[in-house]
């Protein structure tokens, strides 16, 4: 899009510029009327591009807003859709669960119908010891009698609030002494956890301190590491720096020599500037011939010179 943009604005400026005045008017213009009318274009130009540019970029959050709201509309499509999946999925689901619940229901009354008739067994069987404990009963008349008495001695008027406010009693007591168990091993349970929760602690504990000494360890190795290296460095510079002055001056002294022996630099069969091999080459090769003259100059015999 910046592209195109770029381009649009190019040919609207080359197309503006590209208006001139017509020849005969522009020879009797001076340099300042052509510099004034130039300026002026060049003003509304700038404007039109700033015109243009202003409508490029409200079209440009046009189609982005349009762009957003197609893809709202595409987001509230696809909820839309998996809302109503999950509709079908849970009609399906409530169907499903209505025939089990059905089958389950049917499989209840066949129970039930069973319960009844096993209860009407147990109802003859429960009548039949009804009568034999009612006989018990009439029988042990000495401690219905003994009940009597102690209700008269009690605050309650029926002998059946005393026997169930015993029987309350004794269950109150089986309750609290299960609650007392339940809560001892609770109690034990949280101690054990306490004390396994305070060991891993302090096994943890020490395992970090130990990993701290040991990353302290490391680090003061490595700070240790960095400053060797540290100089190191400074050391391989300071040579390099040197050895390369070391080089600059052999190189200028070998130069200056290969000049003094004769040698060339400027010419096609001249030794390049930089080639320091070749011209040390060509020294010692002067320093060969000028030795080979010296010496057959030294082994010459004095008469030849005289003649």
């Amino acid at each position: 899009m910046a592209l195109n943009l770029e381009d649009y604005f190019k040919t609207v400026f080359e197309e503006q510029l590209s208006k001139k005045v017509p020849r005969r008017e522009r020879d009797l213009m001076t340099g300042a009327t052509r510099l004034l009318e130039k300026r002026s274009e060049i003003t509304q130009v700038d404007k039109r591009l700033k015109t243009h540019r202003e409508e490029f970029e409200l079209k440009k959050q046009s189609l982005r807003q349009q762009r957003n709201e197609l893809m709202m509309k595409e987001e509230l499509l696809k909820e839309s859709l998996l809302k109503f999946d999950k509709f079908l999925k849970e009609n399906d689901a409530k169907r499903s669960r209505g025939a089990k619940k059905a089958e389950k229901e049917r499989e209840a009354v066949l129970q039930k119908e069973a319960e009844i008739e096993r209860l009407k067994d147990e109802c003859a069987i429960l009548e039949a010891r009804r009568q034999r404990l009612q006989g018990r009963v009439e029988r042990s008349a000495l401690y219905w009698n003994f009940l009597e008495q102690v209700l008269r001695m009690s605050k309650f008027e029926e002998v059946w609030e005393l026997l169930g406010r015993f029987e309350t009693l004794v269950t109150t007591r089986d309750q609290l002494r299960q609650r007392e168990i339940e809560v001892q091993e609770q109690v034990d349970g949280l101690r054990g956890a306490l004390q396994r929760y305070t060991d891993q602690q302090s096994c943890l504990l020490v395992h970090n301190n130990n990993l701290l000494s040991k990353l302290q360890s490391q680090l003061d190795q490595a700070r240790s590491d960095a400053l060797r290296w540290e100089s190191k460095w400074n050391h391989i510079q300071t040579t390099a720096a040197k050895e390369t002055l070391l080089l600059g001056q052999i190189k200028v002294v070998t130069l200056n020599l290969y000049h003094m022996t004769g040698g060339q630099t400027d010419q096609e069969e001249g030794v390049a500037i930089d080639d320091t091999e070749a011209q040390l080459d060509k020294i010692q090769l002067f320093i060969k011939d000028q030795a080979a003259i010296v010496s057959h100059i030294q082994g010459q015999d004095p008469s030849d010179d005289r003649e």
